[in-house]
């Protein structure tokens, strides 16, 4: 085909489409006004929004009289009812127990803590991730994480400081498991760039095994693997070092920050030993009352998901809409429900922009297990 013949029958095509779509948007239109008037029904009956049951039955219909097209003619209902039901949550202002939050909940972080705690001991990259968003403050310090969110339960302490992903390892997948477990707010988030050095006690001794954390012996795999070293998990790379130091160990040789490692008196072997030069480790603070400053820039949330087809893509559909950014999701098994998982999700916002507040409460009413957990900012190590 000639281009100047495949271009005026191309033109062709897109003037049927053009007059096509001029008849869609009308009828759009017309929907959702009959989406306002559902939603005044509604709103006199006092019924939910969300109607599971007939949605699916309406899906079902459209995907069997779409015929080849069916899948295509489901989705583009899916989106258009996702659309309407955005539309009706908006005009009776639902999810009322958020909207009393944002309005009640302090904007300010206090100046002072009572106490702040992290998992670990003194001079642990926890640490580290405290002392940069509090400030030069007393820590007190865990042993697991799970004591740090059982300190913070207790009021032992009023934040807690702990990791939740980095960007050689990936997520810490442990800390994620114990914010469903307790839902707790995230009130702060801190980067925090992460230098593992080789230290031990005896600079003359060959080392054959290293000792750390997990995370920190998955951060330096080729490094380990290319010396012929064993790896040695540990509770926390400062615990690490303290031991090594404490206990002098033969051969054994500690994974750590240089401020634990000059902490408890190790030599400092090789610096910057971590396989990704620009490792960095994130770092959240947890409290039992929320904290949604007024220029708060990252929200998270978790929810669980009715069975149904296409529930996660028209979930995120409605981020894209409102044009929000999602940064994280994170799925994670429900404990004693078999193949069932909540969903952890970060993104871009404010929750006392209209927008926003309208996305998370239209959520709230229609998601299982929805826990809106907190607006903050994001920042990192200066």
């Amino acid at each position: 085909m000639e281009t100047a013949e495949y271009q005026e029958k191309l033109a062709q095509v897109r003037t049927e489409i053009d007059e096509i779509d001029g008849k869609l948007l009308p009828l759009f239109l017309e929907r959702m006004h009959c989406s306002e008037r559902v939603a005044a029904l509604k709103r006199e009956a006092g019924a939910p929004v969300f109607h599971a049951g007939r949605e699916q039955e309406i899906l079902a219909g459209v995907r069997e009289k779409g015929g080849e097209y069916g899948a295509e003619a489901e989705a583009l209902y899916r989106s258009i009812m996702s659309i309407s039901r955005m539309r009706q949550h908006k005009l009776l202002s639902g999810g009322e127990e958020l909207r009393v939050l944002e309005r009640e909940a302090s904007r300010s972080m206090p100046k002072h803590p009572e106490n702040v705690v992290c998992q670990g001991v003194e001079g642990a990259y926890s640490h580290q991730a405290a002392l940069s968003f509090f400030g030069e403050i007393p820590i007190s310090f865990a042993p697991t994480w799970k004591q740090v969110f059982e300190d913070v339960k207790a009021g032992r302490a009023q934040f807690g400081v702990l990791p939740v992903e980095n960007s050689a390892a990936g997520s810490v997948t442990g800390v994620y498991d114990l914010i469903l477990r307790y839902r707790f707010f995230i009130v702060g988030a801190e980067a925090v760039k992460v230098e593992h050095c080789l230290a031990s006690a005896d600079p003359e001794q060959p080392v054959t095994s290293v000792v750390s954390h997990p995370q920190a012996l998955s951060q330096c795999a080729e490094y380990l693997e290319s010396r012929g070293l064993k790896a040695v998990e540990y509770s926390n790379t400062a615990a690490a070092a303290k031991y090594v130091a404490r206990e002098k160990p033969k051969g054994v040789a500690a994974l750590c920050s240089k401020e634990a490692a000059r902490q408890y008196g190790l030599f400092i072997l090789e610096e910057n030993v971590q396989d990704e030069k620009d490792n960095t480790t994130r770092f959240v603070v947890i409290s039992k009352e929320p904290i949604f400053p007024e220029d708060a820039s990252k929200i998270s949330l978790c929810f669980s998901l009715p069975h149904t087809p296409g529930a996660l893509h028209t979930v995120l559909a409605r981020f894209a809409m409102c044009g929000l950014n999602m940064t994280k999701i994170e799925s994670r098994p429900i404990p004693d429900k078999a193949f069932t998982y909540d969903f952890y999700l970060d993104f871009t916002g404010n929750i006392h922009e209209a927008e926003a507040l309208d996305l998370i409460c239209a959520l709230h009413d229609e998601l299982p297990r929805f826990s809106f957990l907190g607006n903050y900012c994001e920042r990192s190590e200066k």
